[in-house]
This record gives C-alpha cells, structure tokens and sequence, in this order.
C-alpha cells in the first residue's frame, strides 16, 4: 500500500481528522445519488466527481471500498418538505408516463452523463423503491423506541422527544428553539406534533401514484428513511463515510442521523464529508433565475450562457481545480481557462512518454511525488495535486528542449507520478479526436500552411503573417522548420 496517512474534514466534529477505516482494509462509503426526475444537471457533477475523487484515492492507497451510491426514485417530495406532490409522480402526471418509465428514462441519461464525465461506476445502486419492507421495517423500530408517533396514517420522527436524550442537530448545528420560530406551517402540518418533525412513513391521498401497504396505511417512505436504510443494508450497522453535497445537510442528514440512533445505535457512521455548491457567474443555480444548465447543454454548447461546448474532461478538470469544500463559480471564463490548462497538462502527458534519459541527473522527481502524496492526504486537496502537476509540465519541457537532464530512474518516477495522478486518480482521459475529424483537418491545415510557404517565397509577407495570425488565434501552434513547417492543435 501506498502512503496511509489521509486527513479528511468531518462535518460531524468541524475538524479534520486522521482517516482510519472501522474494519481495515475495508471502507464502506455512502454517497446520496440523485432524484431522478429530469436530465442531469451541472449541481450533479460536482458530488458525483467529488466521491469519484476518493473513491479512486482509496482504491489507489490499496483498501478494499465498497461504494454505495443510491437512486432516489419515490418519497422526494416538493421543496424537500413532507407534503405537496412526489418529485417523481409529479413528472409521470406531466407527461402522462408511468412513475418508473420516468426514472428509467432519466436514470439511464445520468448514467450515461456519468460515463462522459468518467466517473467510476460504484460498487451498488440501489433504489428507494427497491427496499419497501426495509423501510417499514426501520419505522417500525423507531416506533418501538418510542421515539415516533402515528397521526392519520402517517408516521413521524419525534425530534423533541428524541432532543431530551439525543443532539438533534449536532450536524448542522441547528438549534431546536429556532426550528420553532423558523420552520414554516405547511398544509397537512397539523398532523403533527411539532412543524419540524419529519415523516418516517406518509399515508397516501387519492391522487397520489406511487403507493405500497403498510401496518399503517397505504402509502409511501419519507426521504430521509431510504438512506438510512439502505446504507446499513450494504455496508453494516456501522460503516466509515457517508457523502453527499452541502444542501443536504440539513434537514437530509441531520434527519438519517436521528433515524440511526434510534434503530442502530449512535455514532453508526464515522465520517460525514459533504462538497460545497456551484455557482453561476455569482449566482446560486436555479431554474427561476435562468441559470439552470444540464450536462447535455454544456457539452453542446447549446445554452444562452454559454460562448461555446465545453467537453466532459473540461468540465471534470474544471471542478477538480477547486477544493471541494469551496464554492465553485462556473463561468465561460473561467472554463476557458481549465480547457486551455488541460490541453498543456495533457500535452505534457504526451511529451514525457517521448522523453530519453541521461547519465546524469538535474531532476529529483521523488520531490514531486511527495508533494502530491501529501495534497491528496490533506483532505483530497485536488487543487494542489494540479499545481504540482503543472510545476511538473515546467521540468518535462525543459528536459525537452534540453535545458535539464533526467536519468532512468528519475524519468521512471516523473512517468508514473504524472500519468497515476493526472489519468488514474484525477480521473482525466484524453479526449480522442475521431479518425474522420483527423483525415479532414490534417490536410486543410497542410493546404493553407503551404499557401502561407507560396507567400513567403513571394515576399508576400502580410498574406504569411495573416495565415499564422489567424491560426494561432483558432488554437494552432506554427513552427517553420528547414523542410517547411510543423502544426499542433
């Protein structure tokens, strides 16, 4: 195994902490998947690359990781509450659909996204609607605890009941007297005994269409049970992380925490890591403000935000550039830069696999190792691991050009170093140009560098400048040898 000593920020304590696995060498991890009732989104991206990121840190460090990451396909309701329509429901009405056409439909286009942005497929993904009996199961639990209460049907959390002996809050750090004043009166509230008390268990009304029976009611799982449930079915009463973006800390997590206290014990996942939030030129993302973009957008290009189609390993290197705990500003600006940065990183890649070594050596290339090794263990510190990397790029070109010399063993180290950290842990894949798009370009390219020659011959000058001007500006990089002249996108 590689280099054990991972620092990790847990939401849970506020601080960082040494990661230690409860059942070494194997880590369980759960990662709150998306709802899947429309095309996958740019607010998507971010956790799913995150956890992708640890996932392949962890795996590379030797443990064995089953990773978890869930589909949430029934009990989401409107504005993340526990009344209105279900998210999924509400979508099979629109557009006259059964509710699991609408989630195979879009599960399929996120898996497909997914894909594109290379992000590993996890160990399982499970369904809330696969896991019904389990669901009932865990309410009822918590309903011989006593720390739930049956009204009309329904079943719901006692957060006050459960604050006399419990933290409720301790995530989020919320404070039950302000959830008094705070917390909304909502249709169907006073089912309740407090307003911020949460569903285990809803009865369903009429017109609602995903519906199963239970000892209470026909009906339908809150939210928050699901997780609950399904990460102790697959990873045991206690496992190590529990994952998922910052706006599901409250009232998401802090509510699966109240729920495993009761029905598993307290303290039954040790760390809680969650990624922050993308914004927009500024803005929170949201489809009101018209700022709303889908992965499929961004890729075409096909949004008035956006001045051009950014690729998927754009995109991935892009949000990589940040820390994961940072809010992340997606602008057109700001994705020209990381195109542009991860051309010369992916350009240096290929460069260093032609490089020869010498007799002597002017590089320690262990140096840059260390110092990747030592950014991923400070808490997944992506950003750090790419400065290096670009750092490394500044030696690979100076050995080329022949400025530093580099033995064996150092170009052996610089090789592995920079293509296990840019290709397997940060996830990039050069993004290959098709054979047609090659065959085409490679001779239009020659035919108008060949013109720029004829002019050249001519003196035409201002005809030759013009050529290598407006190539350059198109992305091209003119280099006029003895024989004529060499071209790189």
């Amino acid at each position: 195994m590689a280099d054990l000593n991972i620092n990790i920020y847990n939401s849970l304590t506020r601080k960082k902490e040494k990661f230690v696995p409860i059942k070494y060498p194997f880590v369980g991890m759960y990662v709150c998947g998306p709802t899947v009732y429309g095309d996958p989104h740019l607010g998507h991206a971010r956790p799913a690359i995150t956890f992708d990121l640890l996932f392949r840190y962890l795996k590379h460090l030797g443990y064995k990781v089953r990773y978890v990451r869930n589909i949430t396909d029934v009990g989401h309701l409107e504005n993340d509450a526990d009344e209105g329509e279900d998210k999924i429901g509400k979508k099979a009405k629109l557009e006259q659909l059964e509710p699991m056409e609408i989630v195979d439909y879009y599960t399929n286009r996120y898996h497909k996204a997914m894909e594109q942005l290379n992000v590993l497929t996890p160990s399982i993904e499970p369904r809330a609607s696969g896991h019904i009996i389990e669901q009932i199961e865990m309410t009822k639990k918590i309903l011989e605890a006593g720390y739930a209460y049956i009204s009309n049907g329904s079943v719901y959390f006692d957060v006050l009941k459960y604050s006399e002996k419990y933290n409720y809050g301790k995530l989020s750090g919320r404070v039950l007297e302000d959830l008094y004043s705070n917390t909304r009166e909502l249709d169907g509230q006073h089912e309740k005994k407090n307003s911020f008390d949460f569903a285990l268990w809803k009865k369903a009304s009429p017109e609602h269409i995903m519906r199963w029976p239970s000892p209470w009611s026909v009906g339908f799982p809150g939210w928050h049970l699901e997780c609950s449930v399904m990460g102790h079915k697959y990873l045991g009463e206690q496992f190590d992380i529990h994952g998922g973006g910052m706006d599901l800390l409250f009232p998401h997590h802090e509510c699966e925490i109240a729920q495993n206290t009761v029905a598993v014990g307290e303290n039954s996942i040790k760390y809680w890591i969650h990624n922050n939030m993308i914004t927009i030129n500024g803005q929170k993302m949201g489809k009101s403000l018209g700022n709303f973009i889908t992965l499929e957008e961004i890729f075409t290009g096909n949004h008035k935000l956006l001045e051009q189609a950014y690729s998927p390993m754009t995109i991935r290197f892009f949000i990589l550039q940040a820390h994961y705990r940072s809010t992340l500003d997606f602008s057109n600006e700001a994705l020209k830069a990381a195109e542009k940065g991860l051309a010369r990183l992916l350009k240096g890649a290929e460069i260093l696999e032609k490089l020869k070594s010498s007799d002597s050596s002017d590089v320690n290339a262990t140096e840059l190792k260390e110092k990747c090794y030592e950014a991923m263990n400070d808490d997944l510190n992506s950003p750090i691991v790419i400065a290096n990397l670009f750092e490394a790029l500044k030696t690979i070109n100076s050995i080329d050009n022949g400025t530093l010399k580099i033995d064996a063993n150092n170009l052996q180290i610089l090789k592995e170093t920079y293509n296990t950290f840019l290709f397997d842990i940060l996830g990039i894949i050069p993004e290959k140009k098709s054979n047609a798009d090659s065959e085409v370009l490679k001779p239009v390219v020659d035919l108008v560098l060949n013109l720029r020659l004829k002019a050249k011959k001519e003196k035409d000058f201002s005809t030759s400048d013009y050529i290598r001007d407006e190539l350059t500006k198109l992305g091209f990089k003119i280099k006029d040898t003895k024989e004529g002249f060499e071209w790189e996108l």
